[in-house]
């Protein structure tokens, strides 16, 4: 399979092809503005809507980004993810009160939480305003991001079950919520929700337990391959492959195979 000149607005099932082009919309909520809106409609959709919300001291995420945008066939929210060493500094705080869940089912971290709040009303504004044809409608992002994407989706299925997105992707997604309601997500967006991680990426290991994923898992492995499945003293292996892959900076490679950069480029190797 040969990378897709163009992404495939019509495409509602799981594919690699998909998974790609939704990292790069990941990857693209990083951009400015203009940048954006400019990408976008070079990918075919019509409408951008940009979600923005800046906190103030001392929250520790200087703000929240996010756009929306939509097609006649498809529409796509993604999600600004943070630098590495910024969301591991604050992840690492054990000390993080819990927050309830989306329509009362388990918790979630404060952070992620009031990160959410910040932007959620105009994204599910927007959603309604531009949703009218029965499109398709996926959430993705990276870091920070794809937890933001989960809980996102989750809230709107969790409030609302006719609103169950077709998608969720999540690259380098944090640990965002407890068991219950993880196993909500995981039974509501089964073959829906889809989280990759990228080797020794140390944010998905982030924060600690409680906090849990939902599934299901897309491990890349130190060669770049996507794997479906992996028993766990082959993950141990391949994890230790992946740190002697810099002899030079071992410790380095949790915060490296973080970068979206690497995601995007696995994912492609997958569709050469």
């Amino acid at each position: 399979m040969s990378v897709p000149a163009t992404l495939d607005h019509t495409a509602r099932d799981y594919s690699v092809a998909l998974a790609y082009w939704l990292a790069r919309a990941s990857d693209l909520a990083y951009k400015d503005e203009a940048a954006i809106e400019r990408q976008a409609r070079e990918w075919g959709f019509g409408h951008v809507r940009h979600h923005h919300t800046r906190f103030t001291p001392p929250f520790p995420l200087e703000d929240t980004q996010a756009y929306t945008v939509a097609s006649d066939s498809m529409v796509i929210t993604a999600f600004r993810g943070t630098e590495p060493a910024q969301i591991r500094d604050w992840l690492s705080d054990a000390t993080t009160p819990p927050w309830p869940g989306p329509a009362g089912t388990g918790y979630v971290h404060y952070g992620f939480a009031e990160a959410l709040e910040s932007v959620f009303p105009t994204v599910k504004e927007t959603l309604e305003e531009v949703r009218t044809n029965g499109q398709s409608l996926f959430f993705t992002g990276h870091s920070l991001g794809g937890a933001l994407a989960m809980l996102a989706a989750a809230r709107l299925y969790l409030e609302d079950p006719k609103l169950l997105a077709d998608g969720v992707y999540t690259y380098g997604q944090p640990r965002t919520c407890d068991h219950l309601l993880a196993d909500a997500c995981s039974k509501g967006f089964k073959q829906r929700m889809f989280r990759f991680v990228n080797n020794n990426d140390i944010v998905p290991e982030l924060p600690p337990t409680p906090y849990t994923h939902a599934e299901t898992l897309r491990y890349l492995d130190s060669d770049g391959r996507l794997r479906e499945k992996t028993s766990f003293l082959g993950g141990l292996a391949d994890r230790a492959k992946g740190y002697t892959a810099d002899a030079l900076a071992p410790a380095s490679d949790g915060v490296r195979d973080h970068s979206i950069h690497k995601y995007l480029a696995a994912l492609e190797k997958n569709l050469a």
